[in-house]
C-alpha cells in the first residue's frame, strides 16, 4: 500500500516566507520613499524657486514688499503697511492696535474689543477727544477710521474724508494754501478696484511722501517727520 505523506513540519512555512516578508516590505518601501524624495524636490525646492523667479520677473514692485522710496533712493516704507505720524504737519494715519509700538508687523492684530465693551468707548471717546483738538475747524462728525483701528492694525490708508479733514491742519502749519493741499490728497485718492470692490483710499505714506516733495523739506529726525523704515 502507497504510504501518505507526512505533514509538513511547524517550520517549513517560516523557512519558506523568510526571505519573502523583508523583499515584499522592502518592494513597498522603496517605491514611497522615491515619491516621497520627489515631491520634496518639486513641492519644497523647484515649485517654490519658480514662483519666486516667475513673481521677481512679473511683478518685481509687488513681489519685493510694495516699497515706496525716496527721489534719492531711500527706501521709506511700504505702501501696505502704515507708519505712525505726529506733529501738526503731516497726515495722520488711523490708530493701530499693534500693542507699544504702532504698526508693528510682527504684532498684528486687532483690538477684539466688541461694540459692547465699555473699553472701545472709552478709547473711541478719548481719539474723538483728539481729534476735535487736532482740528478745531472740523465741527462735523469725525469718520470711524480716525477713532478706529483696522483688524491688522496695520492699515496704511484713510478714507478721503478723513484725509480732507486734516487739510486745514496740515496747511496751516504748512504756509501752504488749502486749495494746495485739498488738491493734494484729491489726486492721490484711489478708486475701488475695478470699480466695486472696497471703497475710495488714500496711502497716507505715500500722501506724507507726495507732502514732503512739495515743501522741498527732507525728513531728518524731526518731530513728526517721516520715520525710518
Amino acid at each position: 500500500m502507497p504510504t501518505e505523506p507526512s505533514p509538513p513540519s511547524r517550520s517549513e512555512p517560516a523557512a519558506i516566507l523568510g526571505p519573502i516578508v523583508p523583499a515584499t516590505i522592502l518592494f513597498q518601501v522603496r517605491p514611497a520613499c522615491t515619491l516621497l524624495l520627489m515631491l520634496t524636490v518639486i513641492t519644497g525646492i523647484l515649485y517654490p524657486l519658480g514662483m519666486t523667479l516667475a513673481a521677481q520677473i512679473l511683478f518685481f514692485h509687488k513681489a519685493s514688499g510694495s516699497l515706496l522710496r525716496a527721489p534719492d533712493g531711500t527706501i521709506r516704507g511700504s505702501r501696505l503697511i502704515g507708519q505712525p505720524f505726529s506733529g501738526p504737519g503731516w497726515f495722520h494715519g488711523r490708530p493701530s492696535a499693534t500693542g507699544d509700538i504702532p504698526f508693528d508687523p510682527t504684532a498684528s492684530g486687532g483690538s477684539n474689543l466688541g461694540p459692547t465693551n465699555p473699553a472701545l468707548a472709552d478709547i473711541v471717546a478719548e481719539r474723538a477727544a483728539a481729534v476735535r483738538r487736532d482740528e478745531p475747524a472740523h465741527t462735523g462728525a469725525i469718520p470711524v477710521d480716525l477713532v478706529t483701528a483696522s483688524a491688522s492694525g496695520l492699515d496704511p490708508h484713510l478714507s478721503p474724508r478723513a484725509a480732507l479733514l486734516q487739510v486745514a491742519r496740515v496747511a496751516a502749519a504748512r504756509g501752504l494754501p488749502e486749495e494746495r493741499v485739498r488738491s493734494l490728497v484729491t489726486t492721490r485718492i484711489e478708486p475701488p478696484l475695478l470699480g466695486i470692490l472696497g471703497r475710495p483710499r488714500v496711502n497716507v505714506l505715500e500722501l506724507n511722501l507726495a507732502l514732503e516733495t512739495l515743501v522741498g523739506e527732507k525728513a531728518g529726525g524731526a518731530e513728526g517727520s517721516i520715520p525710518p523704515p
